[in-house]
């Protein structure tokens, strides 16, 4: 197995863990505090990451330029947006539907590539996706009173909206780490990877941090009382990002968010055996479209 599919699946179950932690965290603070402790809890660890980079590695800090800047800010303000309007959808009362459709990152991000970049990608990896977010969608809809019928006349309700629109700028932000993180130019990609998680993680929690203070100061108070969660969420969101952009550095991220569907299966396997619920025909169904989405992945992507 490549080096990039065992990044990604590493960081994939570590987004597990962060995504458990910080659904808990919305019954603690408002969806605003519950985004900001991914960034504002994961700074300190980040930057850990980039000092041991550099020193295992032995390069110096890349100089930074002006397209690096660019799609790094893109691409750090998108994922604030797409994290609050994911956060938001545990709001609703059926935010299944609305998580479904947030899973259409892999798709979205293969367009946005093309798109922005002319990136194309092999008729496999097409394939792929399309397996794997279907079998994502099952899932994610498996256990609401739905069918295949309602969730496509829901298209354009409040929640599948929401959804749609967190994935996309889920995959906007993807496709210009990418291109920020290859901007640098060398001179190894986990030194490029590093560089352009700390840069980005400083600006969002600087700007949410400011944000909070401005509008929403009572959340400080809570952040304040959840501290030790939210510092798990930390630890965990910055080691699953570590492992995100060094992974789109080394292929595309349609690609790479394709394989990372495998988040799903972790947390599938965190309901049975944990919190021992039975299984049901769609979530076998979608579980096994996922698998099989990745086997296409890595015999034709």
């Amino acid at each position: 197995m490549e080096l990039w599919a065992l990044i990604t699946i590493a960081a994939a179950f570590l987004q597990n863990v962060r995504s458990m932690m910080q659904k808990y965290l919305k019954g603690a603070m408002g969806t605003t505090g519950a985004t900001f402790v991914r960034f504002g809890f994961g700074l300190p660890f980040v930057v850990l990451y980039l000092a041991l980079t550099l020193h295992f590695t032995g390069y110096a800090l890349p100089a930074l330029n002006a397209g690096f800047m660019l799609w790094a800010l893109i691409g750090g303000t998108t994922q604030i947006a797409a994290t609050f309007l994911l956060v938001h959808l545990f709001s609703f009362r059926n935010f299944a539907v609305g998580t479904a459709y947030s899973r259409t990152e892999p798709a979205q991000a293969a367009l946005f590539a093309l798109v922005l970049f002319g990136e194309t990608i092999s008729a496999g990896a097409v394939l792929a996706i399309a397996i794997s977010v279907v079998g994502v969608m099952l899932i994610s809809v498996a256990r609401i009173d739905f069918s295949w019928r309602a969730m496509v006349v829901s298209t354009f309700s409040r929640t599948a909206l929401i959804g749609l629109a967190s994935g996309a700028l889920f995959g906007v932000s993807s496709v210009t780490y990418r291109a920020a993180s290859l901007s640098l130019g060398g001179p190894h990609f986990a030194v490029q990877a590093a560089t352009t998680l700390a840069f980005v993680i400083i600006v969002q929690t600087v700007a949410m941090l400011a944000w909070i203070v401005w509008k929403e100061r009572e959340e400080l108070v809570r952040i304040r009382k959840a501290w030790k969660p939210s510092l798990l969420v930390g630890i965990a969101g910055a080691s699953a990002s570590f492992g995100w952009f060094s992974a789109m550095t080394l292929q595309q991220a349609a690609v790479v968010k394709a394989l990372a569907q495998v988040e799903m299966l972790f947390a599938f396997a965190t309901t049975i055996f944990f919190f021992k619920e039975r299984v049901n025909r769609f979530e076998f169904l979608g579980c096994a479209l996922i698998v099989f989405g990745i086997l296409v992945l890595a015999r034709f992507g």
